[in-house]
């Protein structure tokens, strides 16, 4: 159990306390740079900081999978997702806050290190800062390509404000050196843990966000045909690889003996419901930590509320990714029953992949204070799926969740890790496949595929390229769907589409909800209607095509804010916006 301290180091001793409720103001404000940067641990300090911008559960966060095809914001559409953004005067996106309080450490730990400050200790939080300055920088390289290179503090009349924007080819391999520096210098996750400070970056954290952006960009320099893409791959390869080589992190994994002799292994669902279980758990790599409780918080977050209600529900687009328990998708597979009236809700989730029932909630699910889950509620969950992630009664009733959010685990570490394999040469081996999505798929619990009367427990079968082969399968399009089951909900699909050019695909088609079930109707309370729309196989229309669009030759990119065009004239605006 994580003490204490730690998270009152996290959290309140961070260098937002310096400034102000409002974390746009630098700290020059409310103190001075003479009367602070004088010792390692004012450098330490300082770095804190960063910490309170990883993204967590908050209702920002949570609604990033509307972007995609995955998820509906229930009560209206996104427009990002079916296309109708406008231009924005300002944007949050386009934000150089965090990088200038990262140029800010940079710059002042060559103070303290003249001072006699302990270059080793100084050097991990300069560690730290240049990891999130290659965080920040990612997050606006996936939306706007190329943006101005920032890499010092600089007054109102510094020339530099004004600057070009960079290559999308400068900027990346700015973003691959900053992390390379930190990999360089970092303390490994153990030794973090000795010291007790869990929840910082360490060295096997910046070599997995490393593997995720050279596999963003790897994959989108393929698929969009530009760049230099086996190199990016081959960085995303190794990054993985020495992640999994390091052995300091594994997957989750816990399981029992049901009453037929099956195998029950809740981990995956539990993942997302122990808090503050720290380095015990070792497929967390970052997380943004909450706590354990109210009396040891660092912060809350009300993260069921926002799943139960109108921010975020699953689609059938979605849903339609999981497989058999027979490991086939359910266009071809025999254990697959088609919905009709005479089915129920919860029946739909029968001979599927555990992660369906693990992440989606089903009738008789712990819910909330005063009931188990039932069927969908139309006025919550009008796609007629919930999301059972970050799910927890006691919580439900405080408004408060305590449970860390995991922001890359080692699982995405594995997919990663496979996906470059893959795409690199357009082949993987089955030793490969055991390695990462075959250790996934081994840490599920059991499927019944025969009747309560007569139970047949299976695991889920391994994909191999026999299988795949003999199935008339493919094994780019199973690499993919395996990531899309293991991280749902978890802010990848949107990034996903993008860098695999297939969102002007996805994103226009029609976004759908579940079958209609008869139950939906006959329910008591809230009630589904008989008007509610659907379309000819019965599935609820949540967002018809004709209203979804995506224009290839624009919105792979998002628009600059014309406040930053008017205040910057070098600055060019994407292209089509």
């Amino acid at each position: 159990m994580k003490k204490r301290i730690l998270y009152l180091l996290l959290a309140s001793v961070s260098f937002s306390s310096f400034i102000s409720c409002d974390i746009n103001e630098v700290p020059e404000t409310t103190m001075s740079d003479a009367n602070f940067w004088n010792t390692v641990a004012d450098i330490r300090l300082a770095a804190n900081y960063f910490y309170s911008t990883i993204p967590g559960l908050t209702l920002a966060d949570v609604t990033v999978d509307n972007w995609s095809t995955d998820a509906y914001p229930n009560t209206s559409s996104n427009n990002i997702s079916d296309g109708s953004r406008a231009t924005p005067a300002t944007s949050t996106d386009y934000n150089y806050n965090g990088i200038f309080q990262a140029n800010k450490l940079i710059e002042k730990s060559e103070e303290v290190i003249k001072k006699g400050g302990d270059l080793t200790q100084i050097n991990w939080y300069v560690g730290e800062a240049r990891f999130f300055r290659a965080w920040y920088y990612f997050e606006m390289f996936k939306r706007f390509g190329g943006v101005p290179l920032i890499t010092k503090t600089m007054t109102v009349d510094d020339p530099d404000i004004f600057k070009v924007r960079a290559s999308r080819e400068e900027l990346f391999q700015f973003i691959l050196d900053d992390l390379d520096y930190a990999i360089s210098v970092l303390r490994s996750a153990d030794e973090l843990n000795t010291a007790k400070e869990y929840g910082r970056i360490s060295k096997t954290a910046a070599l997995a966000f490393k593997s995720r952006v050279a596999l963003f960009e790897g994959t989108r320099e393929k698929f969009h045909n530009y760049g230099e893409q086996k190199k990016h791959l081959t960085i995303a390869k190794e990054a993985a690889e020495a992640v999994i080589n390091s052995s300091a992190h594994a997957l989750f994994t816990a399981s029992a003996v049901g009453s037929h002799g099956e195998v029950i292994n809740n981990a995956y669902f539990n993942l997302f419901q122990e808090a503050g279980e720290g380095r015990s758990n070792k497929e967390n790599i970052i997380v943004k930590t909450y706590g354990i409780n109210r009396d040891n918080s660092v912060i809350s977050t009300p993260v069921q509320r926002y799943y139960e209600g109108n921010s975020v529900v699953p689609t059938q687009n979605f849903v339609d990714n999981y497989l058999m328990a027979d490991g086939l998708p359910i266009e071809k597979s025999p254990l697959y029953q088609k919905p009709d009236k005479s089915m129920t809700h919860a029946q739909y989730f029968s001979k599927k992949d555990p992660r369906m029932s693990l992440s989606i909630f089903k009738r008789g699910d712990e819910f909330i204070s005063s009931s188990n889950y039932t069927i969908p509620n139309p006025s919550y969950q009008r796609s007629g799926y919930g999301i059972r992630k970050y799910a927890k009664k006691d919580f439900w009733t405080l408004q408060a969740s305590y449970i860390d959010r995991p922001v890359i685990r080692y699982a995405e570490v594995l997919l990663n890790y496979a996906e470059a394999v893959y795409e690199l040469d357009g082949t993987i081996s089955d030793m490969v496949l055991d390695q990462t999505i075959n250790a996934l798929r081994g840490r599920l619990p059991q499927v019944n595929i025969g009747t309560d009367a007569a139970p047949n427990y299976v695991a889920m079968p391994k994909l191999t390229n026999a299988f795949v082969n003999s199935n008339g399968l493919n094994m780019r399009t199973e690499i993919r769907r395996e990531r899309k089951v293991e991280l749902a909900f978890e802010g990848h699909g949107y990034w996903d589409l993008i860098r695999w050019k297939t969102a002007e695909i996805e994103l226009p088609k029609a976004l759908l909800g579940s079958y209609l079930f008869t139950e939906y109707l006959t329910a008591t309370g809230d009630k589904w209607s008989d008007k509610t729309l659907v379309n000819d196989q019965n599935y609820i229309i949540l967002q018809p095509a004709t209203l979804r669009r995506f224009d290839k030759d624009r919105d792979y990119l998002w628009p600059l804010p014309t406040s930053e065009l008017t205040k910057n004239v070098k600055l060019e605006q994407n292209p089509n916006w």
